[in-house]
Parts: structure tokens; C-alpha cells; sequence
């Protein structure tokens, strides 16, 4: 029962990432997050994975891609989007 508990938990957590990241959450909400952060190593690692993917995709410049890529990225975001 306490797994499922902290499955809730951590779905939650992951639901907040991009607000964590965006600082868009109140005051009392990024307490709680990051309260669960520090007694939480998964949701830590994504964190973290989730701040290099930001990261990383932050220094490609479109016209670098390959067009395949680029249309590929595209469709996946409409795909995403339609969800």
C-alpha cells in the first residue's frame, strides 16, 4: 500500500517538473516538491535528466538540422499536441 502511495506521489512530482523549472509554482507547492525531491532519487534523476535535455535541445539551432530530423521533431509534436 505505501508504494502506491508514493507512485501517486511521484506521478505528481513529475506532473510539476516544467512548472518547477519554469518557476511557476506557488510558494507552497515548490516547498512540497521539493521536499519529495530530497527524499525521492527518481524523481531527482529526472529532474536532472530533464534540466540536460533543456539544456541540450536549448543549443540547437534549427537550420543545423538535418531536414528529416527537423520534420520528424515536427510530427511528433503535432502527435503530442492531438493527445
Amino acid at each position: 500500500m505505501r508504494i502506491l502511495n508514493r507512485d501517486l506521489v511521484c506521478r505528481q512530482a513529475v506532473a510539476l517538473v516544467t512548472d518547477y523549472l519554469d518557476d511557476a509554482l506557488s510558494r507552497r507547492q515548490r516547498r512540497r516538491f521539493e521536499a519529495h525531491l530530497r527524499d525521492c532519487p527518481n524523481c531527482s534523476r529526472y529532474l536532472e535528466q530533464i534540466r540536460l535535455t533543456i539544456d541540450t535541445v536549448g543549443h540547437i539551432e534549427p537550420e543545423t538540422l538535418d531536414p528529416d530530423v527537423k520534420n520528424e521533431l515536427i510530427d511528433l509534436y503535432r502527435r503530442y499536441n492531438e493527445e
